[in-house]
């Protein structure tokens, strides 16, 4: 049934577009992972949030193939940008090339390197941060871009279910342990205002108070 409730409603939402579809069955097809790819229905939530929100900077942390880039290029205007960070430079290869191939790369610069180190030097404030790299330090990120993010800015961070692990008390590994210690720590911050929506792996909005 959970199947059949998702292809149901992928049948009823705005059509995934080609580009997009095409580096989704490269990115589940070429690498190891790729279920990492946000694919069509997180990518169109992705999209629709962006034009609510209407940044004029965006800052993401791990690019990955460009999926969820170019999904939030998609949802702003020309004369707005994306910075984002992907730590493999093989994987960031890939993305740029998609980038290229895409109307909207033009809006995209990306950087390749550790994420905690290129943040501090990282000109101007942003509006909106898409958290989506390693899963081990993401309160580490989130201490690195609290003062790069705007009053009233948005932080969406991916993966923050983790397949249910963090229902597991037994669950002690790395990365299922660096998503415990995020969410316990931003469902007591009062510097932001924060939700958890049950899409995919779990994605969390949060916005800077």
């Amino acid at each position: 049934m959970e199947q059949q409730i998702d292809d149901y409603i992928l049948d009823h939402i705005s059509p995934e577009p080609r580009l997009l579809k095409q580096l989704n069955r490269h990115t589940n097809a070429q690498h190891l992972y790729g279920r990492m790819c946000s694919g069509h229905l997180q990518g169109r939530i992705l999209k629709m949030l962006t034009s609510m929100i209407k940044p004029t900077r965006i800052l993401e942390l791990g690019t990955f193939t460009g999926y969820s880039a170019l999904c939030f290029a998609e949802g702003i205007e020309p004369d707005c940008h994306i910075d984002t960070i992907e730590i493999d430079d093989e994987i960031a290869e890939v993305a740029q090339e998609w980038f290229d191939k895409s109307p909207d790369g033009q809006k995209i610069t990306l950087y390749v390197g550790d994420a905690l180190h290129l943040i501090p030097n990282l000109p101007g404030e942003y509006d909106l941060v898409f958290i989506d790299a390693n899963k081990r330090i993401y309160s580490e990120y989130l201490d690195a871009v609290y003062s790069k993010l705007k009053p009233g800015g948005y932080i969406f961070a991916d993966n923050t279910l983790w397949d249910g692990k963090v229902l597991d008390p037994e669950a002690t590994d790395p990365q299922t342990s660096g998503i415990k210690k995020f969410n316990d720590s931003i469902s007591t911050d009062s510097r932001f205002e924060t939700v958890i929506l049950p899409l995919r792996d779990g994605l969390t909005i949060m916005r800077k108070l």
